[in-house]
Formats: structure tokens, C-alpha cells, sequence
């Protein structure tokens, strides 16, 4: 017989509480998010859950964000249905290709890290890997292709975009460049990638895309560097073993957190500063205003603990960042 006073042992779940778990592990295996279940046994669902359909939102995020800085947006079905195909492009598309090639090229890490992923746990081959790969990036293409069809592009610039996106995507994840092994370059091509790609897609779709926003995007996408950053705790482990610089392994656990938020909150007070420097001063303040609760929910979880609260930091800060993007685009659609 157990010395344990009652008060220590730990009861046993109850049913009802096991099988919400399940079903909560199971959602997070198919949306691709940290702590995913393992097991799943149909080829389709594991070929989603390679392709992280959460990373999908900011991209698709991204785009709406080009179409409202292009000042051109007129809500009718037309422009409804080529957005819509535009977001299949940037999301399903093209960050399911970018997402199934890195965890090819990842498999390694995974092994350590997240062992539950399809390629690590043999329950996806690698020839299937490979073909999924090359489907993705050409529908990617041809909706690309036809998108500067219907807007009568001259020089066709979403196939382009796409292109180069693609190649990004590529030198991001595979050898002998694999920028994720830098913690800066790699970050920030990520943040590049969630941030500027698609927004450029968006305001070349309806209207014209010129170097103002390109800048301005770019000097955006340095916030999404600290987004990028955050997502590096998770895998610290690995990436040590395996001798990727990213910046939790190059600064340390603390100082790569404050990195981070300062990465984000600065970048973003600075599209604030541009935004009063054209007379959008409304967007400015409600700019800064989403900045404030972000700020709040750094310290309340991410700088105590970012190993433990990567995820729920992201939760409650990220949506604000989002929609700070919107507002920025409004004011830049706004200002012509």
C-alpha cells in the first residue's frame, strides 16, 4: 500500500475530459500547431496537416490587406471571386507548397522536435511528399497565371511574385543556403513571406504596385521578423543539436524574447510614424492602440515564460497585430 497522503494522488481523467482532449489534439494535428496528436490513418488528413492549414490565415490576411491599400477594392462578386482565388493562391496554395517543403527538408529536426509530423512518423512516403510538393506549386502558378489574365497585366506580375515567392520558399528550407539556419535572415524572409508577398499580390490584383509600398511593406515585414522569432522556441532542443543559429540558440531564452518584442512593437510604432507623416492621423492612433494590448500580453506571458507561452501569446497578441496591418492599409488606401 502506497506512504502518499490521499492529497497527492492525481485522479484519473474523466472520460468526458479524455475524449475532449482527443479531440482537441486531433484539431491541432490537422491545423498543424504545436502538440498535435499522432496516429491519423487517412491520406488526406495527412496531407492537410503537411500543409499547416493555420499558416494559411496571415497570407490570406495579407492579401485582403494589398486590396484595401490599392484604394481600387469595389465590393461586387467579380472582385469577391478573384480575391477569393487570389487567397487560394498565397494560402492553400502556395504556403501548403512552402509548409510540405520545409518539412521535407525539416524531416531531420522534426524527428527531434515534433516526431508526431507525417514525414518523422512514416506515415507519409517520401515519393508522396515530393508529389504533393510539385502539385501545390504548380496550381500555385497557373492561378497566378491566371489572375494576370483577368487584370490585364501587361508584364505578368502575380506569376512573378509567385515565382519568386516559390524560390524564397525554396532557399528558405532546402541546402546549401537553408536561410532558417541564420535566425535573422531566415526570420525575416519568413516574415517577408507572411507580410509583404502577399500583400504585394493583393495591391498588384487592384491597383498598381509601386516602390512606396514595397518599402513599406518590407520595413512591415520586420515585425514579422519578431513573429518568426517567437515561433523558434518551440524547437530550441533540436535546432541546438543540430547546429541551426536560430536566435534562442545564438542570444539565449531571454534575451531572444525581448529581441522579439521589441522587433515587434517598434516596427509596427513605426508604420504608425509614416502614417502621420501623409496626415492619417485617425489610423495612427488606432494603429497604436492595437499595439498597447500586445504589449500587455508580452509581459504577461510571453517574456515570463516563452517556452511555455509561445502559443497562447501568439492567441492573444496576434489578432492585433492583424488588424493593425488592415489599418495600416486602409490609411495607405486612403492617402492614394
Amino acid at each position: 500500500m502506497s506512504d502518499s497522503p490521499p492529497s497527492q494522488i492525481s485522479p484519473e481523467p474523466s472520460p468526458e475530459s479524455a475524449a475532449t482532449e482527443n479531440r482537441s489534439a486531433k484539431a491541432r494535428q490537422l491545423l498543424g500547431m504545436k502538440g498535435a496528436a499522432s496516429g491519423e490513418t487517412s491520406i488526406w488528413k495527412i496531407r492537410l496537416q503537411l500543409m499547416k492549414p493555420i499558416t494559411w490565415i496571415p497570407l490570406i490576411w495579407g492579401v485582403v490587406c494589398g486590396a484595401a491599400s490599392s484604394g481600387n477594392y469595389v465590393w461586387n462578386l467579380e472582385n469577391f471571386s478573384i480575391a477569393a482565388a487570389c487567397m487560394l493562391m498565397s494560402g492553400p496554395l502556395l504556403a501548403g507548397y512552402t509548409q510540405t517543403l520545409n518539412d521535407f527538408y525539416d524531416r531531420d529536426i522534426d524527428a527531434i522536435n515534433e516526431p508526431y509530423r507525417p514525414i518523422p512518423s512514416g506515415i507519409i512516403s517520401i515519393p508522396q511528399v515530393v508529389t504533393q510538393i510539385l502539385v501545390l506549386l504548380a496550381a500555385g502558378i497557373a492561378v497566378a497565371y491566371a489572375l494576370d489574365l483577368w487584370a490585364g497585366h501587361e508584364f505578368p506580375i502575380m506569376t512573378v511574385l509567385t515565382l519568386g515567392g516559390a524560390f524564397l520558399a525554396y532557399i528558405y528550407s532546402a541546402p546549401p543556403l537553408k536561410l532558417k539556419q541564420n535566425g535573422w535572415l531566415g526570420n525575416y524572409a519568413l516574415g517577408a513571406s507572411y507580410i509583404a508577398l502577399p500583400w504585394w499580390a493583393g495591391q498588384a490584383l487592384f491597383g498598381k504596385l509601386d516602390a512606396t509600398i514595397m518599402a513599406l511593406t518590407l520595413f512591415y515585414s520586420l515585425a514579422g521578423l519578431g513573429i518568426a522569432i517567437v515561433n523558434d522556441f518551440k524547437s530550441v532542443e533540436g535546432d541546438r543539436q543540430l547546429g541551426l543559429k536560430s536566435l534562442p540558440v545564438m542570444f539565449g531564452i531571454d534575451t531572444a524574447a525581448w529581441i522579439c518584442v521589441l522587433m515587434i512593437d517598434i516596427f509596427q510604432a513605426g508604420i504608425a510614424g509614416y502614417l502621420i507623416s501623409i496626415h492619417q492621423n485617425l489610423y495612427a492612433v488606432i494603429l497604436v492602440l492595437l499595439i498597447v494590448p500586445q504589449i500587455t500580453f508580452q509581459d504577461m506571458y510571453f517574456l515570463r515564460n516563452p517556452l511555455e507561452n509561445d502559443v497562447k501569446y501568439q492567441a492573444s497578441a496576434q489578432p492585433f497585430l492583424v488588424l493593425g496591418m488592415l489599418v495600416a492599409a486602409l490609411a495607405l488606401g486612403h492617402a492614394g
